[in-house]
């Protein structure tokens, strides 16, 4: 591999979080019954005539502008002419020479450096339909097809050929993701196909400047599988060419169970698709008030946010980051911290306590917490004002994510209040060093860490409800005097 330099590009296909498809009023539900949700429109009937979309168009416009993109002030839509089962107008509307934005930027971080990759350009087209086969694909005795997914919206967003690595080129895809699902235009989910990726590759003898023949790689469900794909094609390139053999402009599936690219057609140029404009559809006209609009709408993106929490609220850069990972999260976080005046503690609540629950880039998953953040203050307040220990607050954590109900609710029904009466714990401590004296003697000898096993056998004692703090203090003074 030092004789080549890899080029790589991707191609991301994120279906858009609309209720109606691109161009009909058709539901966008995923999961529905085969062929349920399709019209005249989305099947390509005769006379029908579509409609554009206006939320996917802003959806287009505030993605373009969080990547830094141009958004064109005149843009047009375009039909894509290529046969496929899942089709049915045989043809796709979609976006090629006029699209809805270009040359824009995504940083990302591979190999401990962070670098910033071109956008070529952002466009949006009409999903295709999905087959379904019985069995494997090559194998499949018959396939059915279901056309719900027929129109709905898509956003193509095209990197420049600026990626040097599989490395990188998931790094690139993970960014993207988190992005589109922080902005809230997609929902980011890989295994059902509202996300896919296809990757361009080609090598070139290093000092070159001439791209070397590409190869795009199709059939890419998460960033194990465009990082495994890229890497066996780089090897597959390579002995090919060090073996003085052709590579053949083509589309590659990946196969996951046998790790390896399989031919599928020779690729396609742009003339093959014979683009033309789509006669009924106006271009778009997309005036500078709107798209102002659609900036001002635009939320605090992750990286101006994780600044802001580590000069704000005097956060670490790794806590910040994680903090940002969703937007839901990273609001859950700013309610309860403001809530409380201490961040800090929050953070590390949210971070080691809640995150064991659910995923930090869920939003629907933070959105029905059953710990709202008012509740999560509510916990901690009741150990700062000594009602409860910090190990019994996490149990009553765990409750609380069960049952949905406050920390006092639980500590009252329970009887889990904190036990700071000096007469009761000294009661306590005088049982456990007459039942420790070798312990006793030890400490006396000067092991500190005896002490530490006492305080534990007094508050396994007390069932956890003493307070540790008075524990400590008592344990000190009534030690010498044993």
């Amino acid at each position: 591999m030092n004789n080549y330099e890899i080029v790589i590009g991707l191609e991301v296909h994120a279906q858009l979080l609309t209720a109606t498809k691109m161009f009909c009023g058709c539901r966008t539900a995923f999961g529905a019954a085969p062929n349920t949700q399709t019209c005249p429109v989305c099947q390509g009937m005769p006379g029908s005539l579509p409609v554009i979309n206006r939320r996917a168009i802003e959806f287009g416009i505030m993605t373009a502008l969080a990547i830094g993109c141009r958004v064109n002030g005149l843009s047009r839509f375009a039909r894509k002419h290529y046969y496929f089962p899942d089709m049915p107008k045989n043809y796709q509307i979609s976006q090629y020479e006029e699209p809805l934005a270009e040359h824009g930027r995504l940083a990302i971080e591979a190999s401990g450096s962070i670098r910033e990759i071109g956008i070529q350009r952002v466009h949006l087209e009409e999903d295709a339909g999905k087959l379904l086969h019985e069995g494997a694909l090559e194998t499949a005795q018959s396939s059915s097809v279901d056309f719900n997914r027929a129109g709905v919206p898509l956003m193509e967003i095209v990197s420049k050929p600026d990626l040097r690595s599989p490395e990188e080129a998931a790094a690139y895809l993970k960014a993207m993701r988190a992005l589109l699902v922080y902005l809230r235009v997609c929902d980011g989910n890989m295994e059902e196909g509202s996300l896919r990726c296809d990757a361009n590759i080609s090598l070139r003898p290093r000092g070159q400047t001439e791209y070397g023949t590409k190869v795009e790689i199709k059939n890419m469900n998460s960033f194990r599988n465009v990082r495994d794909a890229l890497e066996y094609e780089i090897r597959r390139q390579t002995r090919a060419l060090e073996a003085s053999e052709r590579i053949s402009q083509e589309t590659r599936l990946w196969d996951p169970d046998r790790a390896v690219t399989v031919s599928m057609r020779s690729k396609e140029f742009a003339h093959d698709y014979r683009y033309f404009p789509e006669p009924d559809l106006p271009p778009l006209d997309l005036q500078p008030a709107w798209v102002d609009e659609m900036r001002v709408r635009l939320p605090e993106l992750p990286v101006a946010r994780r600044a802001r929490f580590q000069s704000a609220y005097g956060l670490s850069a790794y806590e910040a980051l994680i903090l940002t990972q969703g937007r839901g999260l990273a609001d859950y976080f700013e309610d309860a911290a403001r809530e409380s005046g201490k961040p800090k503690r929050v953070a590390n609540w949210v971070l080691n306590e809640l995150l064991r629950e659910l995923p930090a880039d869920d939003d629907r998953a933070v959105a029905a917490c059953p710990i709202p953040p008012g509740n999560l203050v509510g916990l901690l307040r009741l150990m700062d004002d000594g009602t409860i220990s910090g190990k019994i607050a996490k149990d009553v954590f765990e409750k609380m994510y069960r049952s949905g109900e406050t920390a006092q609710a639980i500590v009252s029904r329970e009887g889990l209040t904190q036990v700071a009466d000096e007469d009761a714990l000294g009661a306590a401590v005088d049982a456990v060093l007459a039942e420790h004296a070798k312990v006793v003697d030890d400490y006396k000898a000067g092991k500190k860490a005896a002490l530490g096993f006492l305080v534990g056998q007094v508050m396994k004692a007390t069932l956890g409800k003493a307070n540790p703090a008075l524990v400590n203090r008592l344990l000190v003074e009534k030690l010498p005097k044993v």
